[in-house]
């Protein structure tokens, strides 16, 4: 009998332990608890630093897609190297802000209007499209290698819109874009000249 008794108690234990597990289930699941547990917000603090006026007019933008290969030098291991896909983007602008009411001159039926050179606004990499396609021997300086390398890349952004005309194409788009405008603005032929 004693055999019985003992198995009997294990099963109503096994069977008391499967319910409450049941239960405790069952009330975990509906939030009952909630309200013991800590919620977790975050705490966001962002301080507004500077506004800037803009009165730049960007008129082009340049979209580059290259492979960058950066390698640094070392005197007993081999050379650390880093090749990476880099797209980015350099965009041609004329600064408006610094038309003066002086800069605009009536030339009997027409208009001289006097701009500011076409710059080079900004040139970027896209981080989101770019990525590495292989580091070798880096060890412990990838970081650092893949930093110079995409410091590189945004220079070679830079050299290759020069190179490639963004500031000739900024000076057309601007002829193509202001001149129309000014001319239906002031019913007068007008005529567009850089600084």
């Amino acid at each position: 009998m004693r055999p019985v008794n003992s198995l009997l108690r294990l099963l109503v234990i096994v069977l008391l332990l499967a319910g409450l597990i049941a239960v405790w289930e069952q009330i975990r699941g509906t939030g009952w608890f909630t309200r013991f547990t800590r919620s977790e917000t975050p705490a966001r603090s962002i301080i507004l630093t500077k506004i800037t006026a803009l009165g730049k007019l960007e008129l082009v933008r340049y979209t580059f897609k290259d492979v960058v290969e950066h390698e640094l030098a070392r005197m007993i291991i081999p050379n650390a190297s880093a090749v990476l896909i880099v797209e980015g983007e350099a965009v041609g602008c004329i600064d408006l802000s610094r038309v003066k009411p002086g800069d605009i001159r009536p030339n009997g039926d027409s208009l001289l209007v006097q701009l500011p050179r076409p710059e080079l606004c900004g040139w970027k990499i896209n981080h989101e499209r770019s990525r590495v396609y292989d580091t070798r021997y880096a060890f412990l300086d990838e970081s650092q290698l893949v930093s110079d390398a995409y410091r590189r890349a945004e220079q070679q952004i830079k050299q290759s819109a020069l190179r490639g005309g963004i500031l000739d194409q900024t000076r057309r788009n601007a002829d193509q874009l202001l001149r129309p405008l000014l001319e239906q603005l002031s019913g007068k032929k007008v005529r567009l000249m850089y600084l």
